[in-house]
């Protein structure tokens, strides 16, 4: 199934801030923001930090949506904010992200398959401010697999 959903960007990041890091503090790599990002079906994307993270991996690739992006803001009396801080990889719009938990579905001629909720944690309070993780419960991202690879793009 061809989800009609717009990508708004795609951040990668080459090394890990918080994933593995319990009781310490967060690291600093940085988060680029790419126009275009080539999928490898069973790996991930390319130049991420979970590439070839391991077999089967759930989290190959995460998608957060705009609109929930902006709802959080809102709430959370933030102006300046940007999307990247919560380091998911493909900012969406026009999707239901949770719809797509358990199915097969493309963007763009790639194919995913929906594993699970990209639940927030603890680091969320951290990296946008107080109250993210709660704000954020339910609907965190989705978290991927990558079926059939290929190349996404950001939309113009």
């Amino acid at each position: 199934m061809e989800e009609t959903c717009q990508i708004l960007a795609i951040y990668l990041s080459p090394g890990h801030n918080f994933f593995g890091r319990h009781n310490q503090t967060a690291l600093a790599h940085e988060i680029l923001s790419v126009p275009e990002v080539d999928c490898v079906a069973g790996s991930g994307l390319v130049g991420d930090r979970f590439f070839d993270h391991k077999r089967a991996y759930k989290g190959q690739v995460t998608f957060f949506s705009r609109e929930v992006f902006d709802t959080l803001c809102e709430g959370l009396g933030l102006c300046e904010m940007q999307p990247a801080v919560l380091r998911r990889n493909v900012l969406t719009s026009g999707v239901d992200l949770n719809t797509l938990i358990g199915r097969t579905f493309s963007i763009q001629g790639v194919v995913f398959e929906g594993t699970e909720e990209c639940r927030p944690c603890y680091w969320m309070d951290a990296a946008l401010a107080p109250g993210a993780e709660e704000a954020l419960r339910g609907r965190g991202g989705l978290r991927a697999r990558i079926l059939e690879g290929g190349t996404l793009r950001v939309d113009g």
